[in-house]
Formats: structure tokens, C-alpha cells, sequence
């Protein structure tokens, strides 16, 4: 069990903005919306796409999402995205525009990628397949935890793959593959180059996130309880999150 983080709110944006320009990058599920039982069973705001989209016009275009899903599901659930992104924990990085940052992130294996989707049906799992990565989810069943942990292990040694963990969810992705790639690309870029990064979110995947913000002269917030984390600021939930973005 981890224990509960006592970490203080973070500034206010206002005060912020007296200190420099800093770009936002922001998780998506557990951050901005709540989790659900099921990756499609999210509820999510019908204006949020548009009030992402006016944040980051307020902040010079210096927000992006960066999240667990692919951009597609991401665009699915918001509907057009008007605000830098990055899917599949980071390999997938488009500028607000739709321009691609980086190259083309390859597929997993086709082999791999069925056998991931004859385990979750024979499992119990509920299987979310993306352009670069699958992931087993089983919320609305714990217990298969261990079996989805083992098989997904065995699987990534045979294909050269990695294994990334997070609440109720197992995936396979390619290596090297990590919310920190994401921030360190976004940030090399106008218009993010030379702002202070902040990188929100709630998941063990996001602490990658908050590494590289914390090292390129910014911090991280924590959404929710965890310990150990490298967060710096603490936001109790997605409503918090929303009250202090002002969406």
C-alpha cells in the first residue's frame, strides 16, 4: 500500500505568470477526468476540448496532454484538439497545429499483439489496443492482477518489449518509451523552449513526467495520494485540477 503524500497546494497561475512564462503538460485520465471501470467508460466535460483550448491560447500555446492513451482515443472522447499532444505514454507527439514532433513511433509485433488480444479474451481482461502499444486492463477485477503481470512480463522478454504498469492497468510498449521523452521533446520546441515545465498527473507513469519537469527547472503535482513521489505540489482529485486551471 503507499502510503498517503502530504505535499502543499501549488501556486496559483496567476502567480506563476509574475515569475515567467511555463508550460503545462497535463495528464488525462485521473487528472483531468475521473477514472472509470473501463478505459471507454469515462465521463468527460462537453466543453473541456474547448477550455483546454483557451487555456493554452492564455498561455501562448504552451499546453499539451500527455497521456496513457493513443491521440485517436484522446480525439475520440474530447473531440477536435486544438492544444499540443502526446499518446501512448509519450511516443506519439503532435504540436497543436496536428504537426507531428518526431518521427512515426513504430507498431508493437503483430504476434505479440494477438497473443495479447487471445490472453485478454480467454482472461477476463478488458484489452485497449493502440497504434503503438496495448494495454491489459482489469479494474473491474483485481484479482487478475498477478496473471496479467506474468503473462505480460514473459511476453515482453520474447519481443524485446517493456512492460509499464499503472492503477488497474498492464501494457506493452516499445523501449524507451516514457512521459519524460515527451516533456524533454516538447520542451526543445517553440513554443515551449525556454518556459518552466509543470507536469500534472496521477498515475506511477506521470512520476517520468515530473523527473523531467523537475530537472529542466520545474516541478510536478500529484493528483490523488502516492508516496514515494518527485512531485513537488499536491491537487486532491480531477475537480481540484479543474478549479485550479480555471477550466
Amino acid at each position: 500500500m503507499f502510503e498517503h503524500a502530504t505535499l502543499p497546494p501549488p501556486p496559483r497561475l496567476p502567480d506563476l505568470s509574475q515569475e515567467g512564462p511555463f508550460a503545462l503538460f497535463l495528464d488525462f485520465d485521473g487528472t483531468l477526468v475521473d477514472l472509470a471501470p473501463t478505459p471507454d467508460s469515462i465521463s468527460v466535460g462537453t466543453t473541456l476540448a474547448d477550455d483546454l483550448a483557451t487555456l493554452s491560447e492564455r498561455l501562448d500555446h504552451r499546453v499539451a496532454l500527455v497521456s496513457g492513451r493513443a491521440i485517436p482515443d484522446l480525439q475520440r472522447h474530447l473531440g477536435s484538439l486544438r492544444v499540443a499532444r502526446a499518446g501512448s505514454h509519450g511516443i506519439a507527439r503532435e504540436l497543436a497545429d496536428g504537426s507531428l514532433l518526431g518521427e512515426v513511433p513504430a507498431p508493437l509485433p503483430d504476434d505479440a499483439t494477438q497473443a495479447l488480444r487471445d490472453f485478454a479474451a480467454a482472461g477476463g481482461f478488458a484489452l485497449e489496443q493502440k497504434p503503438h502499444g496495448a494495454a491489459l486492463h482489469y479494474r473491474s477485477d483485481p484479482s487478475l492482477e498477478p496473471a496479467g503481470l506474468a503473462f505480460a512480463q514473459d511476453l515482453a522478454g520474447r519481443h524485446q518489449l517493456e512492460v509499464k504498469r499503472g492503477k488497474s492497468v498492464i501494457e506493452l510498449v516499445r523501449p524507451g518509451v516514457s512521459k519524460e521523452g515527451a516533456v524533454r521533446a516538447f520542451m526543445q520546441v517553440a513554443p515551449f523552449a525556454g518556459a518552466m515545465p509543470i507536469f500534472v498527473g496521477d498515475d506511477v507513469t506521470d512520476e517520468d513526467g515530473f523527473r523531467a519537469a523537475d530537472e529542466l527547472g520545474g516541478f510536478g503535482i500529484l493528483v490523488g495520494d502516492r508516496t514515494p513521489t518527485r512531485a513537488r505540489y499536491q491537487l486532491p482529485d480531477a475537480a481540484a485540477v479543474h478549479d485550479w486551471l480555471g477550466l
